[in-house]
């Protein structure tokens, strides 16, 4: 048994997943010029074109200019979209194309310490990406003082959250195409009425119920106070929202994967 091997056994149960965190970020590490461009590029963009652009027109938002009120947006939605891309499209290939899964099954790990460590890693990924944004952003003076810094634990929960849920559609996915169905039915919607772009309090009442039943529009309501200097109301439920949507996810992921992994 090689020496890591040996280290992985004597570890304690419940950091068994470390390793494989640790395995994606030496991979990472090579591959972080394109990695930082892609998770960090896009939202950028969308920060200057929609912040500036739009924000012209459309002036001040709950008493904030626009830039300002998107900017929280887009720390959430990056957060969001960088886990869920990482727990299915990156997680697959490690699954179905490089098999990186079964040789680590071959190790003294199982699927409970593959999921979690994946898991973390997209929270990772996720609090990387943000960190970027969040200081371009205080660059362009839209974060009101050093209390946005607590937007960093909420930004890694929302990552493992969303890089949870993602893992339980990997466990069912065929092929890169099966991603679709997720991406179109629940991601975009989230985006778009998670009251990234705008607030919801104009939106019909249906929408407005459904958007507080999912993840993205809790960790908005969390993140936006924190970057705006408002006042932090309902935190315990923000909180527990996500935290419960990870929790569950996590333990299907777990089952389903455990399921397809090893029979």
């Amino acid at each position: 048994m090689s020496p890591e091997a040996r280290q992985t056994q004597r570890r304690p149960g419940r950091l068994r997943w470390v390793p494989v965190w640790r395995r994606n970020v030496l991979v990472w590490r090579k591959l972080i010029g394109p990695a930082i461009l892609g998770n960090f590029g896009e939202p950028l963009l969308y920060l200057l074109a929609l912040g500036y652009g739009l924000g012209s027109l459309v002036g001040n938002v709950q008493e904030m200019a626009y830039i300002v009120f998107l900017a929280s947006g887009i720390v959430c939605s990056s957060a969001m979209v960088t886990a869920t891309f990482e727990a299915m499209y990156s997680a697959y290939t490690r699954m179905a194309v490089q098999k990186t899964w079964d040789a680590m099954l071959a190790a003294p790990l199982d699927v409970r310490d593959i999921v979690v460590g994946e898991t973390v890693w997209a929270g990772t990924k996720s609090l990387i990406s943000v960190s970027a944004i969040l200081l371009v952003a205080a660059l362009l003076g839209t974060v009101h003082d050093w209390q946005a810094l607590w937007v960093l634990p909420v930004v890694l929960l929302t990552g493992m959250c969303f890089g949870a849920m993602a893992l339980v559609v990997t466990a069912f996915a065929q092929n890169y195409d099966f991603f679709l169905y997720y991406n179109t039915l629940f991601i975009t919607p989230m985006l778009l009425f998670g009251g990234v772009f705008f607030p919801l309090d104009r939106m019909p009442e249906l929408v407005q119920r459904a958007a507080q039943l999912l993840p993205l529009n809790h960790a908005v309501l969390l993140v936006r106070p924190l970057m705006t200097g408002q006042p932090l109301g309902q935190v315990p439920l923000h909180l527990a929202v996500i935290l419960a949507y990870g929790l569950v996810a996590l333990w299907l992921a777990i089952r389903l994967l455990n399921r397809r992994l090893t029979t």
